[in-house]
C-alpha cells in the first residue's frame, strides 16, 4: 500500500490474510457499529444541485448540536478530511507542531504544504509555535487535556488547529466550540464517526467568522452533497439519538475492554469508539487476520493495537471466540 497506512483496507487485509473466512469484521476504524437511521430523502436531494438555503440550515443544526455561538462560525465540507488537506495551502505555515503520536494525515498535509513539522510529546511544547495541531480527545490513545490548558495554548500560538473527531460522544473531553470566536482557533469535527455513515463524507470546520468564511470561499459552492445536506441535519438535531448512542457504547466499550484484559492484552485507553490495547500485537494481529477480523496496527508502537467496537452478536461472537482464553 502507497501512502499513510489507514485502518478500513479490507482489499489489503483480504491479500495479507488470503484464507481468512468471509466476511471480514473491520475492527479498525474507529466508526460507530450502530449508525443514524437514513432518513427518506427527497427526490431533488439526488437530482439538483443542493440549494444556499440547506447549507445554510445543515450550519444552524451543527453549531447548535456543537455548541458553537453562531452558524457564521461553521463551514461544512465534504468529510474532515478534506479540511485536513485545505487548512495548510488556505494558512500557510513555514513551522507546525504537532501533538502526537496522533492521526498522521495532520503532519503529512502540513509537510505536502512545505512546512517544517516537527512531533511534540507534551502539550506545552506547542507553545510558541506558528500552527499548533493537536487531536482532542487522541487518537488512538484517548489523551485529554483540560480545556484551560488549551485556551491557555490558544493564546500562545500563532493558530491552534483542534480536531475533536471523537468528542462528541465522550464525556470527559468537553469542545472547545463553546469558546468561539478566538483569534486563530480552528476546531474540527467529524460527522461520519459519530453516526455511523463515514460514507456519506460530511464534517465540520468552527472557527471565528472571518476564518470560516474564508474556508467556505476556498471549498466552493456545493461543498456537500443534497443527500448529506438532508441527512446531516436531521441527525444533528437529534440530540436523544446521540444521548442513547454514546449510553450503549460505554457498555460496549466495557464488554471490549473486560475482553482484552482477559486475553492477556493491556488496555491502554481509548473512547467510546475505539480502545487502544498493549501486548502481543504481532501475534494477536497474525491470529485476529487469520480469523477474518481486522484490528488496526501501528509500525511505529509494535505492541500497540487498536480495537473498534462490534456491531452486533455475531461481530461480538467472532471477536470472543478468537480472543477467549485457552
Amino acid at each position: 500500500m502507497g501512502g499513510l497506512e489507514h485502518g478500513g483496507r479490507l482489499g489489503a487485509a483480504r491479500r495479507l490474510f488470503p484464507g481468512a473466512p468471509e466476511p471480514f469484521l473491520d475492527l479498525s476504524t474507529g466508526i460507530n457499529p450502530h449508525p443514524y437511521p437514513m432518513p427518506p430523502l427527497p427526490p431533488e436531494a439526488w437530482t439538483r444541485l443542493p440549494e444556499p438555503e440547506a447549507e445554510q440550515a445543515l450550519r444552524e443544526a451543527a453549531a447548535r448540536a456543537y455548541g458553537a455561538p453562531d452558524p457564521a462560525m461553521v463551514a461544512a465540507a465534504p468529510g474532515t478530511q478534506a479540511l485536513i488537506g485545505l487548512l495548510p495551502r488556505l494558512f500557510p505555515a513555514r513551522r507546525v507542531r504537532v501533538l502526537g503520536p496522533t492521526y498522521a494525515e495532520h503532519a503529512a498535509a502540513w509537510a505536502g504544504a512545505g512546512a517544517t513539522v516537527e512531533e511534540a510529546e507534551r502539550l506545552e511544547e506547542l507553545a510558541g509555535a506558528e500552527v499548533a495541531v493537536l487531536v482532542h480527545p487522541n487518537n488512538p490513545d484517548g489523551r485529554r487535556h483540560d480545556p484551560a490548558a488549551l485556551l491557555a495554548l490558544a493564546g500562545q500560538v500563532g493558530r491552534l488547529v483542534v480536531d475533536e473527531a471523537f468528542a462528541d460522544l465522550e464525556d470527559g473531553a468537553p469542545s472547545l466550540a463553546p469558546c468561539l470566536p478566538r483569534p486563530g482557533l480552528v476546531l474540527l469535527r467529524s460527522f461520519g464517526k459519530t453516526y455511523g455513515l463515514a460514507g456519506l463524507r460530511l464534517g465540520f470546520a468552527l472557527a471565528d467568522p472571518g476564518t470560516a468564511l474564508a474556508i467556505r470561499g476556498a471549498l466552493g459552492p456545493w461543498a456537500v452533497s443534497g443527500p448529506a445536506l438532508a441527512a446531516g441535519r436531521q441527525a444533528l438535531a437529534d440530540a436523544a439519538w446521540r444521548e442513547a448512542a454514546a449510553a450503549r457504547l460505554s457498555r460496549d466499550a466495557a464488554r471490549l475492554d473486560a475482553l482484552l484484559d482477559a486475553a492477556g492484552l493491556r488496555v491502554l485507553a481509548g473512547t467510546r469508539l475505539f480502545r487502544l490495547a498493549e501486548g502481543d500485537a504481532p501475534g494477536w494481529f497474525d491470529r485476529l487476520g487469520r480469523a477474518g477480523i481486522l484490528v488496526r496496527r501501528f509500525p511505529a508502537r509494535p505492541r500497540w493495537l487498536r480495537f473498534g467496537l462490534p456491531g452486533g452478536a455475531a461481530a461480538w461472537e467472532r471477536l470472543e471466540a478468537v480472543l477467549r482464553p485457552g
